[in-house]
């Protein structure tokens, strides 16, 4: 969907939180590695000021204009930022562009975008249907589709057991290379859905919860190689580019990129964590904003 047909829908989850975890000053540089509509991009603006500078960068083309519009929105009078359409852990070599060595603050939301989610032309989620495609840049790397028509079913089970957590993988898994066989392939989101549905019958799923959730899940972490850039950001890219008594703050939404970031940064010498317990959403966000409700919050500065 072209972004300019309508408004993003996303809210940035724990904003307050994020802020004060980033412990903002005027004049300080800054990287949000996963800009989404830009809400929290606004706000690092809001608080480094005209002598501060940002970097902000997706994936996703489409939320790079969200973010674009959302930013000559909220702070027209200021030009101290770039939009850069990479992953994440290109992030050393944008320094390079932008003549900078380190950084003052780093913040990563790894969580999808209701606007992702709500894109027929993406197949991220079963609400708004739609090809399987799932790739936050569509020009990088197969769509889900294809994995789903290429992979065995050992591999598929394993996707869904690494990266769902999901019980009833490898019937799952058989479904979907049985569907191939009698020339039904998994193409679309209901398709994978009625998928799922059929290969767990009755088995057990959380009250109110799809049973395709987790399935959803693996076959995206899958698509865009998710956990794996994760791990490299926390253990290769964040201690190069980080300055010594600079701050990194990592929103996770699912307990296996958390768990590689609380790794991470227990693990490594140089940081001081500073969030014994990671901080969640309060109950009145999560009210308004029911996707906060499996948000963690986690921050930790270079020594």
């Amino acid at each position: 969907m072209n972004p300019s047909e309508r408004r993003p829908v996303h809210v940035s989850v724990m904003p307050r939180e994020v802020l004060q975890a980033l412990q903002l000053t005027p004049g300080l540089t800054v990287l949000d590695g996963t800009a989404g509509a830009g809400g929290h991009s606004a706000l690092i603006l809001s608080k480094i000021g005209p002598d501060g500078f940002l970097i902000a960068m997706d994936r996703d083309p489409m939320m790079l204009e969200f973010a674009a519009e959302r930013l000559k929105q909220t702070v027209p009078d200021q030009q101290n930022y770039r939009l850069e359409q990479a992953n994440y852990t290109d992030a050393v070599s944008l320094l390079q562009k932008y003549k900078f060595q380190q950084l003052d603050r780093v913040l990563l939301d790894l969580g999808l975008s209701s606007d992702q989610l709500a894109d027929r032309e993406r197949g991220f989620g079963f609400d708004a249907g739609g090809i399987l495609d799932m790739r936050y840049n569509p020009e990088e790397g197969a769509p889900a589709a294809e994995l789903l028509q290429r992979l065995g079913e050992e591999a598929l089970a394993d996707i869904f057991e690494k990266h769902g957590e999901e019980p009833a993988a490898r019937r799952i898994a058989a479904e979907i290379v049985h569907r191939r066989l009698i020339n039904q392939p998994v193409m679309t989101t209901a398709d994978l859905e009625d998928c799922v549905r059929r290969a767990v019958g009755n088995f057990p799923s959380r009250p109110g919860r799809n049973p395709a959730t987790r399935v959803f899940q693996a076959l995206r972490i899958e698509t865009n190689q998710e956990l794996e850039h994760v791990e490299r950001m926390m253990t290769v890219v964040l201690p190069q580019i980080l300055k010594p008594g600079g701050i990194a703050v990592v929103l996770t939404f699912h307990s296996l990129e958390d768990r590689i970031v609380k790794t991470a940064f227990k693990g490594q010498q140089g940081w001081q964590v500073l969030t014994k317990t990671p901080i969640e959403a309060s109950s009145a966000e999560i009210r308004l904003n029911p996707r906060s409700r499996s948000a963690k919050l986690r921050a930790v500065q270079r020594l």
